[in-house]
Parts: structure tokens; sequence; C-alpha cells
């Protein structure tokens, strides 16, 4: 079975149940629900969440909720490969072998089924790939970064770089945010997801947006915007 699982605990502090806040006149995890059908890569899509409102949400959207995940990986400490972890042996200690699995974040409306049918390609081309996930260019060299002294003195990362022509510089890519396939066994090994195993779905930067914060909220509401004047 490939199964899609969408990790959405209850307990945002810095944006309060921004799983479910309206983004757009939807709750913000319709959008990873509805990409995830319409890639038609799955056989199940669920959401593991610790909250019976963000499960009704889910419900109302499509996607399954077979369990109400328990509270020891839903504080601030536990780590999405935990949640992925759990779900996998929920669904085998029920009877239902899982072959590859996605992890497909809530708050990920920019994601498109077919950057998830891609990711499923990807990571069906070779047996040692162990992982697909997305991926963006940064928009300035990482190796011209500054970083300033608690006295605010300003210093270079690299230092041998300060006179280095950007275009000379080797181009950096950063997680998108968006989801990370994987194989069953890579997942219950808990491998290193950022290793020579994975591969990448490289995404445009307009299409990129992490949301941690009230700021990240509206600057992913303005991009939104844009797309959409685009698109029409």
């Amino acid at each position: 079975m490939k199964l899609a699982i969408i990790p959405a605990r209850g307990g945002s502090k810095r944006i309060p149940r921004k799983n479910i806040k309206s983004f757009h006149g939807k709750p913000m995890i319709a959008y990873s629900i509805e990409a995830a059908y319409e890639s038609g890569c799955f056989d199940k899509v669920i959401v593991s969440t610790d909250d019976q409102e963000i499960a009704n949400v889910a419900l109302e959207h499509g996607a399954e909720v077979p369990f109400i995940r328990p509270e020891n990986i839903s504080d601030d400490n536990a780590t999405t490969i935990d949640v992925i972890h759990h779900a996998i042996e929920w669904y085998e200690a029920n009877g239902t072998d899982v072959s590859e699995v996605c992890c497909l974040y809530a708050t990920a409306p920019f994601v498109t089924p077919e950057d998830l049918a891609l990711g499923y390609e990807k990571l069906c081309e070779k047996d040692d790939i162990q992982f697909v996930f997305s991926a963006a260019t940064f928009s300035f060299p990482i190796q011209r970064a500054l970083k300033l002294s608690l006295d605010g003195r300003v210093n270079m990362f690299n230092p041998e770089h300060a006179m280095t022509r950007s275009q000379d510089l080797e181009e950096a890519y950063h997680d998108a945010g968006q989801f990370y396939w994987g194989k069953k066994r890579a997942f219950l090994s808990k491998a290193p997801i950022f290793a020579p195993h994975s591969r990448v779905v490289l995404l445009p930067r307009i299409r990129v947006q992490d949301i941690d914060t009230p700021e990240d909220w509206l600057f992913a509401e303005a991009l939104f915007d844009l797309q959409q004047t685009r698109n029409s």
C-alpha cells in the first residue's frame, strides 16, 4: 500500500490552529489532502493528529483518520519521523502491508499533484534511492552569509569568499518543507533524509514558503495571490 501521511497536531503556538486556519477560503490542511488525492499516487490519505477538531476537518475534506495520535508523539519534542514511524507500525499491526510512504505537511498550500507524482516516479527509479523530497535554491549565495556578534559586529561565515563573484559560487539548495517520499524500510530505520541516497523535486522559489510565524502566513497569502493572478 502506498500511504500519504499528513501530520497535524493541535498544539501550534506561533500561529494558533494553523493546520485548520482558513487560507484563501478553506482550511490550510485541505490543500494537502486535495493534492494527495489528485496525484493518483496513494491507496490511502490519512491525517495523524492528536486533536479531534483537526480530525473532523480532515474527514470533511476526504482524508481518513484511522487513529488519534498518542500523547507521547504529540508534544513539542516529537519528530516528524516519530509520527511516520507510528503510522506505518499501526497499519502493519492491523494487517496492512505498507510499501512507499509520503509525509505531506499540513501547511503546504503550494504543493501540486504533479510534484507528488514526480516524487514517486523518482523514488522508483533505482533500488538504492530511499527518499525524495521537495527543494528549492537559495535566493542569495550562502557562501557570502553574514553573522553578527552579541555587540553587533559583522563577520562572514566564509571570509575566503569576501571578494568572490556571486556567479562563481556553487549554487545551494534547501528543503522546501512540502513533502518527503520514502520507502518503508528507510522511514522505519530512521535513515537520514538529507543524504546521498536521496533525490529532490526542484521547485521554483515562488512556490516555496515556510509557514511558522504570522509574518510567514502573510507572505504565503501574498504569494498565493500572485500565483492566482499569473494563472488567470
